[in-house]
């Protein structure tokens, strides 16, 4: 990866020490994949790369997921790593932004980036969780989580508001139908909704096949 700026590089250092060893699917690979994706976005988009990269290395860096429900805990902790590392006002207020709006927080909750370099990488980010790598992602997490594969008699819920959505206890396959098959329309860009197209066809075609395996039909084969 080719980095921005001198304070791009320190931060990525920042990040990766923190987030190599991390095991839900939120680890340095993973932020590593959304800079990528992220900067590959922005060169078709026109947006600052030094903006969109540093949104990208801290948009984990305290996800709601692992404090509790509490989405202001991010945004403070990117500020502050960013302050620590020189990083000039005019960069750490739209980059703090970034983190405090990523989040998918449920099906009928908008959560609309306000800058173009804000698209670029919630684009990248939604791109991880889709496809061969999102399936992966979606059952670690499950996995760290506590959560059941499937369970036919738990239903998916489109959740209405963050609050239900933060709450949910729903099973793997559930997520699919919960988050990961609404992405593909909630792309900001041109380049992310070209790029979630076959990553959402494949996942389609892998939850169709694990229901025909639940299900005992492979045996029919």
């Amino acid at each position: 990866m080719i980095f921005a700026s001198e304070l791009v590089e320190r931060v990525a250092g920042q990040i990766k020490l923190r987030f190599l060893d991390e095991s839900s699917g939120h680890d340095w690979h993973h932020i590593e994949r959304v800079c990528k994706l992220a900067h590959k976005i922005a060169t078709h988009e026109g947006a600052d790369q030094e903006i969109v990269q540093l949104g990208a290395l801290v948009h984990d860096i305290a996800d709601w997921k692992f404090h509790g429900g509490d989405d202001s805990v991010g945004p403070r902790e990117a500020e502050r790593l960013l302050l620590q590392e020189g990083a000039p006002q005019d960069i750490i207020d739209p980059v703090v932004n970034i983190v405090a709006t990523i989040s998918y927080k449920g099906a009928g909750v908008q959560t609309t980036m306000q800058t173009l370099e804000g698209r670029c990488v919630q684009d990248a980010d939604r791109l991880d969780a889709i496809g061969a790598i999102g399936i992966a992602r979606c059952f670690a997490y499950g996995g760290h989580a506590g959560r059941l594969l499937y369970d036919p008699a738990m239903p998916p819920e489109l959740h209405a508001t963050a609050a239900a959505y933060k709450a949910a206890k729903g099973t793997s396959l559930n997520h699919f139908y919960e988050k990961l098959f609404l992405l593909k329309e909630r792309m900001n860009t041109a380049g992310g909704r070209l790029l979630a197209e076959r990553r959402h066809q494949f996942m389609e075609e892998f939850v169709t096949r694990f229901l025909d395996e639940w299900d005992g039909e492979s045996a029919k084969d």
